[in-house]
């Protein structure tokens, strides 16, 4: 299996967690919850971080990109939403967008600090800014999230591809949700995206 599709089957078994929250099925339900909870607590320290393990690894994430797919599956679980929409990619900038609309100026700010941190720091401001924009129920497309932290997590985070990124999510961010970008707030088409079986 290629890179990408690897990375998509791992995105897909998170939200097959998300949905599996709302499974009929209390005995499915509460093993999902239990699977979510775990890969919150990988945030507490390096030695709790072996709870996502089990979420991550057995997609096999190259060795290069594992510290990112560890960090989405905790970030996941930090704000397990489905995707607003599902018709075109919506960038971190785009969530960000959404948080500023909701909330003011604030979000410049932090969305500022956001682009100007490096891949240490980011990976904590990062998480920061998730927990937030979970408190104003605002979906991730944790898709695209995990390709570009790859990219600006990687040793080229500083390279024209990790720019390019910025630049995206700078763009996404300042463009009102009226004109109509993809994966705008309260774009709820569904029909893209095929629905998938549970996480193993």
């Amino acid at each position: 299996m290629s890179v990408p599709d690897r990375r998509r089957a791992f995105v897909d078994g998170l939200y097959a967690l998300e949905r599996g929250t709302r499974s009929k099925n209390t005995k499915h339900t509460g093993e999902c919850r239990q699977a979510l909870a775990r890969m919150r607590r990988s945030f507490s320290g390096p030695r709790q971080q072996a709870e996502a393990f089990e979420y991550v690894f057995p997609y096999d994430p190259p060795r290069a990109e594992q510290d990112a797919w560890l960090l989405v599956a905790g970030l996941f679980a930090l704000n397990p939403q489905p995707p607003r929409s599902k018709k075109g990619r919506r960038t971190f900038g785009a969530s960000m967008g959404e948080l500023k609309a909701k909330t003011g100026s604030n979000a410049d700010r932090r969305f500022a600090q956001l682009l100007a941190r490096d891949p240490v720091a980011l990976s904590h401001h990062i998480r920061q800014t998730i927990r937030l924009l979970a408190s104003h129920d605002i979906a991730v497309d944790h898709y695209l999230l995990l390709d570009d932290l790859v990219v600006l997590l990687g040793d080229d985070h500083r390279g024209d591809r990790a720019h390019r990124i910025r630049l995206d999510w700078a763009r996404e961010f300042h463009i009102p949700p009226a004109n109509g970008r993809p994966g705008a707030a309260g774009t709820t088409d569904t029909d893209d995206q095929p629905e998938t079986g549970e996480a193993p």
